[in-house]
């Protein structure tokens, strides 16, 4: 799967994911009113809400990206019909052959993460059979448990040639007060990479391993230390656009090749018919205003990575 992804980027030049984390308050009236008028003020509206809006983003963006990364809380918060309308965006965009980063940030041991390993990227068996349970292509974990937590994990990959990314240091202001700690003259963050960069060289794809890493681009610098630290991990940069990085802070976390990253923005492509920039679309027309939103992200990275040369 990180060759599917690598070969996806290189494809569309677009070194950027769609992070599919919708709000109630980002999905435009018409869409919620049409959802309720069949469903009521239910779960199953706010779900039914859910999935016409990501269908409409998906439909106007898939031709530019490789990949889409939905965020289960923004599902789970809406119970069982949330997390119907998760697996029909999981499906809907792998049948557009987008790659699927489930953003589920499991973190737990033995059999529980197992469990968790296999319900989202795995096969589970039932009787004589087994099913796909979400069925993503990658999936979000966290290591704070250790090798106990991420072993099921890759143990799953390499069966299912599947593909996980490893919380390193995370966007949020306030990730340093444990990340940032330093233990024998070094910060967590640089601990934790270098086992994410063990943990990988054993299963390698075509030049990048299946086990990639998450670096918020809110924190370029540590991005740098972190990129060489990890040379064959693919890392996957949220924190673009509305929580403050721009094009220009990112050109650290990609090797020469132009590769070795992929940039996450959510809000800023899917609600963005709600920004000024692109107030012009209107409500009505925010799927063309997403679009356009894809289009500047992808100017603004290939520019700053040209910028380099």
């Amino acid at each position: 799967m990180i060759n599917k992804l690598v070969e996806k980027i290189k494809k569309t030049n677009a070194p950027i994911v769609v992070g599919l984390d919708p709000m109630l308050n980002y999905i435009p009236k018409h869409i919620q009113d049409n959802a309720f008028a069949e469903f009521g003020e239910t779960l199953e509206g706010a779900a039914e809400a859910i999935w016409q809006f990501n269908k409409a983003i998906v439909d106007s963006t898939c031709d530019l990206i490789p990949a889409v990364k939905p965020q289960i809380a923004m599902y789970e918060q809406f119970g069982i019909p949330g997390l119907q309308a998760y697996k029909k965006t999981v499906d809907y965009c792998k049948e557009k052959d987008l790659v699927v980063i489930g953003d589920i940030k499991r973190g737990d041991i033995g059999s529980t993460s197992a469990a968790y390993a296999v319900g989202h990227l795995g096969h589970v068996q039932v009787g004589t059979k087994s099913y796909a349970g979400f069925d993503e292509d990658f999936a979000t974990v966290n290591p704070y448990l250790g090798s106990d937590g991420v072993k099921p994990f890759i143990d799953v990959c390499k069966e299912e040639n599947k593909g996980l990314f490893i919380l390193v240091k995370t966007s949020n202001p306030s990730s340093g007060e444990f990340q940032d700690r330093l233990i024998e003259g070094r910060p967590l963050y640089e601990w934790v990479g270098e086992k994410v960069a063990q943990w990988g060289e054993e299963h390698m794809g075509n030049g990048y391993s299946y086990v990639g890493a998450v670096v918020g681009a809110t924190y370029p610098e540590m991005g740098k230390v972190l990129r060489k630290l990890m040379p064959k991990t693919f890392i996957l940069v949220p924190g673009y656009g509305a929580q403050g990085g721009k094009g220009k802070d990112l050109v650290h976390f990609f090797n020469e090749d132009g590769l070795g990253a992929i940039v996450n923005s959510s809000r800023g492509i899917i609600a963005a018919y709600k920004q000024e920039a692109y107030a012009e679309f209107g409500e009505k027309n925010f799927a063309d205003a997403s679009r356009q939103a894809v289009k500047d992200m992808i100017a603004d990275i290939s520019g700053a990575l040209e910028g380099r040369k």
